[in-house]
């Protein structure tokens, strides 16, 4: 609110005067009541009011600041007092700016949030922390819980039905078997149509180099040692009951193995060797 001031000679001062007052005294109208100059004060600090403007709550006067320090709520974020509208939430007072998703940033005012361990978030966050949680995917479109398995499109999942075959003879819901090619959607069906290979680790098509060893289609960097899980990258690999080794690990696994040097014994014919330990009059054989 603002006070009037009033001097002598003016209209308004004589429809205001009351007694007490000098004739040449400054009258301060605030509300259609007088005051002296230094009566109209804050009920806080006692001062007068800067620039005339003061705040009135249950009948009371206070300047700007104390009647902040009363009465007015702070802000979580930035610690100012709020003056104007105020988000109460999580147990405390907001400016409508920074009242935000902790792990997004979104203004959460006008869009409502989620408590989820004592932290406010927006709607989509919160369904992906829960999916986490529970090792789940969240779509990348609608943004709900993928119950089950998810359809991969360039790196990101959704749910299957968002996508329909790119074959237009086709045009079929897909499923979570899909194919992706040249970025490109195709059901299961329509994609060995094409006579593209199938990785036989990732079950992705293969559509530069391929490698094809134990029946199977392979990415380059996907035919792996069985044991250490190398990539052969073209050089010699040794096959085992369905499974690829590299030199050393098949030969520690199922060859022959020098267990004095570690190394790879060529010949199948084992060598006995003795050995005399300086200490012993004994033989020792290995």
């Amino acid at each position: 609110m603002v006070v009037d001031m009033f001097y002598p000679g003016s209209v308004s001062n004589s429809e205001i005067e009351r007694e007490g007052f000098d004739r040449d005294e400054p009258i301060l109208n605030s509300q259609g009541e007088a005051y002296h100059d230094d009566c109209l004060v804050c009920a806080q600090c006692f001062r007068p009011f800067p620039e005339g403007t003061y705040y009135e709550f249950e009948g009371r006067k206070y300047c700007e600041y104390d009647f902040q320090v009363l009465y007015a709520p702070c802000c979580a974020k930035c610690k100012e007092f709020i003056v104007g509208r105020v988000i109460k939430a999580m147990n405390t007072s907001w400016h409508p700016d920074h009242f935000q998703c902790e792990l997004c940033g979104r203004v959460l005012s006008d869009i409502g949030f989620m408590r989820n361990q004592g932290r406010a978030l927006c709607h989509p966050c919160n369904e992906r922390v829960k999916a986490e949680a529970a090792g789940k995917y969240i779509c990348y479109r609608c943004k709900a819980i993928i119950d089950d398995k998810p359809l991969k499109y360039k790196n990101e999942p959704y749910h299957p039905y968002h996508f329909n075959c790119s074959n237009p003879e086709c045009g079929r819901e897909l499923d979570s078997d899909a194919r992706e090619i040249r970025e490109e959607l195709y059901c299961l069906r329509c994609h060995d149509k094409m006579g593209i290979p199938i990785c036989g680790a990732c079950r992705r098509p293969v559509e530069d180099r391929v490698v094809t060893a134990l029946g199977k289609h392979w990415h380059v960097e996907h035919f792996v040692c069985a044991k250490c899980e190398k990539p052969f990258l073209g050089t010699k690999h040794f096959e085992k009951k369905g499974l690829a080794y590299c030199e050393l690990h098949y030969h520690q696994l199922f060859g022959n193995i020098d267990f004095v040097s570690g190394e790879v014994i060529e010949d199948s014919n084992l060598t006995t060797q003795f050995f005399f330990l300086p200490s012993l009059d004994n033989l020792v054989l290995w």
